[in-house]
């Protein structure tokens, strides 16, 4: 049996298995025949790969592939679209590459708080079951696989994290601090932002939320001043290279972007800290608070100064995109490995 770990993000879609981990972009687009396979020179591509997959008999390039050669792309920030044509495809594309044919698998995934009730169920129900998959390399070679997914747990987004910095890479108990403690989590996403309170494993309907203050929010605004200084409309999935290097080429000439990108990124840091102070303004009991999630990562240095209270300190090194996936694994090590769970704050 082959434990994973999957996050289905707007932005990303995440995959742990332990031994090895995998990201991709959460872009779906429709294949065509490459005429030209072989690499022009020989370089390193890192963090690309072929992904292409057949679904139901129909196929797909993922990712990175998907941007780079699809005529017809598809991504979207609306949940329900997300959940019915995209998390299947994104899931089984993950699974795919983690995992070898025939091996059965026990899952776990999570869902933002905001659409975990409505959503929960659906999403187990897409993912269990025997799926006949094919997987297409950059050869054009196929490799039929079954994937056999025997459990799905789906938990509420946030506790992926708390989960990461609770349990070891066993499923087992080591920081008793966060199982002792009122946590507060701030899960920083492309489209959403997670709010929760962990008190003491106990989860807080009061102080649980999602809101659209996700770092798509900042893409946004940075796609439409680009669209106004250069007339072209920018997918938001392109611009995460751009704003990391600080600048964009668009037809021969070059946009800074790192004045802006530092305005935009403080305003929504200012709106997510005026969010957690009005969601927990009754909870001033919590003893310290743990920022996290992708957008977590590039919001951390503006949003720290503005929160009241203690924030944990994590592992700058550490992709904070892998946290919630780090830790649905390792929460699937301590379900189905390491015998009873500790209380799941989605039951």
């Amino acid at each position: 049996m082959e434990i994973l770990g999957i996050d289905i993000g707007f932005g990303f879609t995440k995959a742990s298995s332990g031994e090895q981990n995998l990201v991709f972009k959460s872009v779906l687009g429709e294949p065509i025949d490459i005429q030209f396979r072989e690499d022009m020179l020989t370089v390193e591509t890192a963090g690309e790969e072929h992904l292409q997959i057949e679904v139901d008999g129909k196929s797909y390039f993922v990712g990175e592939l998907a941007e780079r050669q699809s005529n017809v792309r598809f991504f979207t920030l609306d949940q329900d679209q997300f959940i019915g044509k995209f998390a299947k495809v994104l899931a089984l594309t993950a699974a795919a590459r983690m995992v070898k044919g025939f091996v059965p698998i026990n899952l776990v995934t999570g869902l933002p708080i905001g659409s975990y009730r409505k959503h929960k169920d659906d999403l187990a129900k897409l993912l269990v079951g025997e799926h006949k998959v094919v997987l297409i390399n950059a050869d054009g070679q196929r490799d039929e696989k079954s994937i056999s997914i025997n459990k799905v747990r789906v938990i509420p987004q946030p506790f992926g994290s708390l989960f990461n910095l609770m349990l070891n890479d066993l499923g087992e108990m080591g920081d008793k601090r966060l199982v002792r403690d009122k946590i507060g989590l701030i899960d920083v996403g492309f489209r959403t932002s997670d709010y929760t309170i962990s008190d003491k494993m106990r989860y807080s309907e009061r102080g649980s939320r999602t809101t659209d203050s996700g770092i798509a929010r900042a893409f946004n605004v940075i796609a439409t001043k680009l669209r106004e200084s250069s007339g072209v409309n920018i997918e938001l999935y392109r611009l995460y290279e751009a704003i990391d290097e600080g600048s964009i080429k668009i037809r021969g000439k070059v946009y800074d972007l790192k004045t802006l990108t530092e305005q935009v990124f403080g305003q929504l840091a200012t709106t997510v800290a005026n969010e957690v102070d009005r969601l927990w303004v009754d909870d001033w009991d919590i003893d310290a608070m743990v920022i996290t999630g992708g957008g977590g990562a590039v919001l951390a240095k503006h949003l720290q100064p503005l929160l009241n209270g203690e924030v944990m300190a994590l592992d700058l090194k550490a992709d904070m995109r892998m946290y919630n996936v780090n830790g649905y694994r390792k929460f699937g090590q301590h379900l189905w490995a390491r015998g009873s769970a500790p209380s799941s704050p989605a039951e």
